[in-house]
């Protein structure tokens, strides 16, 4: 089957209403203000997709939504990028996902309604999903219920048609960090996740430590580290990256996915680890300097403005 789309990415959707300029942190029973408010594209998987789609990679989306108008959006925002959406499932017993996020100075804090997002399951990615892709990319393990129990399957069906893969796994909201990774992660080509999250999983205390548990099981580990920037396993050395760095942070919504975006739209071109690990930097602080995990990746004029601009880097 010829390949129509550079990345199949399989994940959860849903919007996102951050609130920002908080006056301090809500507390029961009080009211406070917020000074600024976005409503936008959300969900880790869907920033990503919109972000390496504006990049240049041609990309397909494997999800779940509601019939609502949130679905509308999203699905709108996804096409307005050139995402395929013709793989988005509807329920028909959930409402489409909302993550509700509260910004104060350098903080933050999420509450998820899940909705849809909590059915979609690896028996609805079908063997022409896959088939039509060159690289597979998952994110956000513990958000799906659903999904986690079929993902070694999936990610063996996805090398058995000839992908590549990467899996972000994002943070577990019940700190049970409990996934089969000794099992998962040899069909996983690039693994993306941050500091804590490698740290729980690895069960270590350092990065990297994490970082020399977790390469004895997959090909490519690249741990995002904030401000203190990237390192990298390149399945032969290490790599270190520092961050761009933002003096104007508009919010870090996304930033992570856009990370994992820069470092894939690298990837599958077949750069080598160091570029792709600079490239996915980049992105990162492209991500902070608007609001929200979309707002600084309108068209890929506007991003490599920005990285010259901001970054003195030319795309």
């Amino acid at each position: 089957m010829i390949k129509q789309f550079d990345v199949l990415v399989v994940g959860e959707l849903n919007v996102d209403l951050i609130l920002n300029q908080l006056e301090k942190f809500p507390e029961l029973g009080k009211e406070i203000i917020a000074s600024k408010m976005a409503f936008t594209l959300g969900s880790s998987s869907a920033i990503f997709a919109s972000n390496i789609s504006v990049l240049g990679s041609k990309v397909s989306f494997c999800g779940k939504v509601g019939n609502d108008a949130f679905a509308n959006k999203i699905l709108d925002d996804l096409t307005s990028k050139n995402v395929d959406i013709t793989n988005i499932q509807h329920s028909d017993t959930a409402a489409t996902g909302i993550t509700v996020a509260f910004n104060f100075k350098d903080e933050r804090a999420m509450v998820t309604y899940p909705g849809a997002m909590n059915e979609l399951a690896e028996k609805h990615i079908y063997n022409e999903m896959l088939q039509s892709a060159s690289h597979l990319h998952v994110s956000s393990v513990f958000l799906q219920p659903a999904l986690k129990p079929g993902l070694i399957k999936l990610f063996t069906r996805a090398k058995q048609f000839g992908l590549t893969t990467s899996l972000d796994i994002q943070w577990d909201p019940a700190e049970k960090w409990d996934c089969d990774w000794k099992n998962l992660l040899p069909f996983v080509d690039v693994f993306l996740p941050n500091r804590e999250e490698l740290k729980n999983i690895a069960g270590k205390q350092s990065l990297e430590e994490g970082v020399e548990v977790i390469k004895n099981f997959t090909q490519i580990v690249a741990v995002k580290d904030g401000s203190n920037g990237a390192i990298a396993w390149s399945g032969t050395e290490y790599l270190y990256q520092p961050a761009f760095k933002n003096e104007n942070i508009a919010d870090a919504i996304g930033a992570g996915d856009s990370f994992n975006a820069g470092f894939i739209y690298k990837y599958v071109q077949g750069k080598t680890i160091g570029e792709c690990l600079e490239c996915a930097a980049l992105c990162g602080a492209i991500n902070t300097t608007e609001s929200g995990g979309t707002g600084a990746f309108a068209d890929f004029n506007t991003v490599k403005e920005i990285a010259l601009q901001k970054f003195n880097y030319s795309l």
